[in-house]
């Protein structure tokens, strides 16, 4: 059931009493990490409302071809776009003979047409016409084509007959829809990164900071979450979008920093990915109205900020706890000293001294380094460098 975390998920509902059973499979699905919409025939609606699909589901809740609105932007084809599996539970007779010869009449159908993820039906009908030879000769079609057939079961039918063509259970349902994705290498992980800089006020317009981009954490926590993981992203100012299906918390000192960051590990994380560039001091004080400029010096007092990711090494729910180290001489040196007096599991380093690698630039390269090993990523893309990380990551968090 992992295999379903950060997987978007459309529910077919069509008429038959059974959809009554899909209100629960939303359920089962969101609580295997899902993020699920709702299509619905006209007669699904006769069996089950959509003010309770999208109450379930917290999105609106689609059921007509032609909405001028959501046409503007062309509603189905993006749907069909969004859709990692299309699921309809029930499958009624009706639907799955249109649906085996090409009919796009309505908004569930079309939808069917127009994507190119997998689908999967759940028939529910009749026993006698899940028999019929036409029923047959359908799922034999859709079968070929490559849609996954999910049940029927068989048992006492809302008719009063007995035999096959009851809708499986949500949960068995449920169980079979993860089992379309693949294992990832963090699949049903939950993974957290920090990334950016962080500014660090001195009066209402000045504040200290460094040059991070944050491309590089943006980076790491795209591919965590391209490997199954459920990511949060605690990030400090930067001009990135979020990468997609990524949880983002935005922060602005260090103190915001450590507290979103702690605030998520005592919730319960497994890798723990400190690529930010916290401020390492604070003014302590902060003016609350602008400094003037006078011909004198200004003395600045600083303090020293909290470190973070020693911080999480050491918390009571201490995750899997990865640093990284941004040098500019002996860079290697100061990263295993920093492995061994923060307590962590890995720590990535890189050399920052050049213009084309490191804070702002498009590409990277680290060296890996954990107990006993290391290892080298050549120059390359952040976001390839990205993805080496975390398989990296993956396997040493296994061992």
């Amino acid at each position: 059931m992992e295999r379903l975390v950060n997987k978007r998920v459309l529910l077919g509902v069509t008429g038959g009493i059974a959809a009554y059973k899909s209100a629960i499979l939303l359920r089962r699905l969101q609580d295997a990490g899902a993020e699920v919409r709702v299509v619905m025939t006209a007669g699904a609606q006769e069996f089950i409302t959509p003010l309770t699909m999208q109450a379930l589901s917290g999105n609106p809740v689609h059921t007509d071809l032609l909405d001028t609105r959501a046409e503007a932007a062309m509603g189905h084809i993006e749907l069909a776009r969004w859709a990692d599996l299309i699921l309809i539970a029930p499958a009624s007779a009706n639907f799955i003979a249109r649906m085996a010869h090409g009919h796009g009449a309505d908004l569930l159908s079309t939808l069917c047409l127009a994507t190119d993820s997998p689908i999967a039906i759940a028939p529910a009908m009749n026993q006698q016409m899940w028999a019929d030879p036409a029923t047959q000769t359908n799922i034999l079609l859709l079968e070929e084509r490559g849609v996954r057939i999910f049940g029927p079961d068989a048992g006492t039918q809302a008719c009063g007959e007995v035999g096959p063509g009851r809708m499986l259970e949500p949960e068995e349902i449920a169980a079979l829809a993860a089992d379309v994705f693949d294992h990832a290498l963090l699949t049903g992980k939950h993974v957290v990164v920090n990334a950016g800089p962080t500014r660090e006020a001195i009066d209402p317009v000045r504040y200290i900071t460094n040059q991070s981009s944050g491309k590089m954490g943006f980076a790491i926590a795209a591919a965590a979450m391209e490997a199954g993981a459920k990511v949060t992203l605690v990030s400090g100012p930067v001009n990135l979008p979020t990468p997609s299906r990524v949880h983002r918390v935005d922060v602005t000192s260090a103190l915001e920093m450590h507290k979103a960051c702690l605030d998520v590990v005592a919730e319960g994380c497994d890798i723990f990915i400190a690529t930010a560039a916290v401020a390492d001091y604070r003014a302590t004080e902060v003016s609350d109205k602008k400094i003037k400029k006078s011909t004198g010096e200004i003395h600045l007092t600083l303090v020293k900020n909290p470190d973070i990711v020693a911080d999480v090494a050491e918390h009571e729910k201490r995750p899997f706890t990865v640093g990284f180290a941004a040098e500019t001489h002996d860079v290697v040196e100061y990263a295993r000293g920093k492995l061994k007096s923060k307590n962590l599991d890995m720590i990535a380093t890189n050399d920052v001294s050049g213009k084309n690698v490191g804070f702002n630039s498009d590409n990277n390269a680290l060296t890996v380094i954990w107990p006993g090993g290391h290892k080298v990523l050549p120059l390359a893309g952040k976001s390839q460098i990205a993805q080496q990380l975390i398989e990296l990551i993956a396997i040493r968090y296994k061992k």
